[in-house]
């Protein structure tokens, strides 16, 4: 359970509807037009885009400085399952790319082809979220959204926010120390626009909206891809009873979370807290019981 039960309350008394993102990895090309979208219209410094000569993937993960991230997973494995009409709704043949390697077309014993599987993950809006619970000057906060988002000009630097998320999205600048994240395009949110990432998507892989609207989305989306032979198609943060109590960006993934570098079973690493704080006070009671104990039996 979350420190702060504010912290796990939906946004209510008429304001507006919870929102987030619902993005389908089926349908990523790897244009990477979320990260330059996000960048452009937030600010965010650029990260290098090192090429690593061992991946596509030119920003490596999400940061400071890169609040979205285009993930190229590169697997020794063919598609198979990709057939018209399992990419895009309404399209022919818009998937992740199979390619045959060199060697494979001459016989070689080793099957030559393999695939990409591409997801442009983002900060999660956690439900319940440990970044807001360890947060000491209130720069992190919970907008009428019910998105989370950082004050830069509160922000400290003090670095508790990082160890805090259980997906490792928040992360610190080297020049100033503040920490920094996606903020669902909050300025835009509140002039009626759709965030710069979901904006700039080519194929709707990144959708935005209300968040139960999406959830029914995905949900028929998942289903139509098992109906198309897609056995492996699974929603990844969607459940609002999972340890973060459901996530305002949620995933289709097409293999294990772990492949995308997202962890199985995440969990708000505050929840202890409580107890924590219940037992050091009982143990600092008890140690003032015996030292007041102790110069009584002195006198």
């Amino acid at each position: 359970m979350s420190v702060d039960g504010e912290n796990r309350e939906r946004t209510g008394g008429g304001g507006p509807e919870r929102v987030g993102f619902f993005t389908d990895t089926s349908v990523c090309i790897g244009c990477k037009a979320c990260e330059v979208a996000c960048k452009e219209w937030n600010m965010v410094p650029e990260d290098g885009l090192n090429f690593t000569a061992m991946s596509f993937d030119n920003s490596g993960g999400l940061g400071a400085d890169t609040w979205r991230h285009v993930a190229f997973v590169e697997q020794r494995e063919p598609l198979g399952f990709q057939e018209p009409g399992v990419g895009r709704p309404g399209a022919v043949d818009l998937g992740m790319p199979s390619f045959e390697l060199p060697g494979a077309a001459s016989g070689a014993d080793e099957r030559g082809e393999f695939r990409w599987l591409m997801s442009s993950d983002v900060c999660k809006h956690c439900t319940s979220a440990a970044c807001l619970d360890v947060c000491p000057t209130g720069a992190l906060f919970r907008t009428e959204f019910d998105t989370v988002v950082v004050q830069e000009d509160i922000c400290n630097g003090c670095g508790y926010c990082v160890p805090a998320c259980p997906y490792g999205v928040i992360d610190r600048r080297g020049d100033d120390g503040r920490a920094w994240k996606c903020t669902l395009c909050y300025d835009r949110l509140g002039d009626g626009l759709e965030p710069a990432c979901a904006k700039a998507c080519p194929t709707d892989s990144i959708q935005f909206g209300d968040l139960d609207e999406l959830r029914e989305r995905a949900e028929k989306r998942v289903e139509d891809l098992h109906e198309a032979g897609v056995s492996s198609a699974r929603l990844y943060g969607e459940d609002p009873s999972d340890g973060v109590d459901g996530a305002g960006a949620f995933f289709l993934l097409l293999d294990e979370p772990e492949v995308y570098g997202l962890p199985p079973d995440p969990v708000v690493t505050t929840r202890d807290l409580p107890s924590m704080w219940r037992h050091a006070g009982v143990a600092a009671a008890a140690l003032l019981v015996g030292v007041a104990a102790t110069f009584a039996g002195r006198r």
